[in-house]
């Protein structure tokens, strides 16, 4: 019997995220948030409805506590956490010009999570779980981080527990050489796999978006769901292959986070054994939702909040977020 729906694990770093549209030089108040990948992604799980265990390794600092009891507090089971005096907890700044420019600034070299290391993993978390989510963030972090997410695959394989692999490349990390060595031998073992198209692109040296889903099958019985942005996503497995629409946003106000919103709904679609179709739509509609709120996470819906606004226009989209 498996005790939780999902188990992922990563960094989450303190975000610091100014209200006004201005060079970072010039805003002089950051109300203080969370940022990361897995973290969102768990968080996004949570309010659909699902159970969920989050991971990482903390500096024992106020940022670090703060962190842990965030993500506690948005119903995600945080006892495998650990806490480090050895190392902080990492911070980013995000910078907008506009909603559509934003830049980041990250100060995580040797935070507390590149600390992480595999004999810090609990293999039963991921033996109870009916689904591990990995990002490509975590192996950049460091050498042990790297070893950790590939103990993490191991132990899912060898326990029957589903492998979705959401590749988040961020360059700032690491070259594109050692992400496409590292990406192939992490969607060697996934289940699902969810690209951006350059992502996929660097993956598998195509570059048309069918060629690329069918080099990342890889000849086996994977789902590849590759995202298009406002496009929406291309869907292909050994026996359907479309191109899902996605959902009109009519302004942009923060895009960072969209992608961990649609893993979400991925992960939530799969759970509840819908038809795949139907699945990325919800996946889609949710990354537009997110997009129109500022935050990583503040934007994420639950599962009635979703519907609602997959609902044809004209009809009522008063809901609770």
């Amino acid at each position: 019997m498996r005790k939780y729906d999902v188990f992922t694990f990563g960094e989450t770093m303190v975000l610091f995220q100014p209200e006004q549209m201005l060079p970072l030089e010039y805003v002089h108040q950051f109300p203080k948030r969370i940022g990361g990948a897995e973290s969102n992604v768990a968080i996004g799980l949570s309010r659909l409805g699902h159970s969920v265990k989050w991971f990482s390794k903390l500096g024992d600092d106020p940022f670090g506590r703060f962190i842990r009891n965030f993500v506690r507090g948005e119903g995600v089971d945080t006892s495998s956490c650990l806490f480090t005096n050895q190392a902080p907890t990492g911070l980013l700044f995000k910078e907008q010009m506009s909603p559509e420019d934003v830049n980041v600034y990250y100060y995580r070299k040797g935070s507390s999570a590149s600390l992480m290391e595999p004999a810090d993993l609990n293999s039963s978390d991921i033996k109870e779980a009916k689904i591990l989510h990995i990002s490509g963030i975590t192996p950049a972090l460091s050498e042990s981080c790297y070893e950790l997410v590939m103990k993490a695959v191991k132990v899912a394989k060898e326990s029957g527990t589903m492998i979705v692999f959401d590749p988040n490349l961020r360059l700032k990390l690491w070259s594109a050489e050692r992400a496409k060595q590292v990406f192939n031998e992490i969607a060697m073992s996934a289940d699902v796999i969810l690209p951006g198209l350059d992502e996929g692109q660097l993956i598998t040296g195509k570059q048309e978006v069918e060629e690329v889903a069918e080099a990342l099958m890889n000849g086996g019985e994977k789902t590849i769901i590759i995202k298009l942005g406002s496009k929406g996503a291309y869907l292909h497995t050994k026996h359907e292959k479309a191109y899902v629409e996605g959902f009109p946003v009519t302004q942009v106000v923060d895009p960072v986070g969209a992608g961990d919103g649609f893993a979400a709904g991925i992960i939530s679609g799969i759970l509840r054994q819908e038809p795949l179709h139907q699945v990325v739509r919800r996946a889609n509609a949710i990354g537009a939702m997110v997009v129109g709120m500022s935050g990583d996470v503040e934007g994420l819906p639950t599962f009635t909040a979703v519907e609602q606004f997959m609902q044809p226009a004209g009809q009522s989209r008063d809901v609770n977020r």
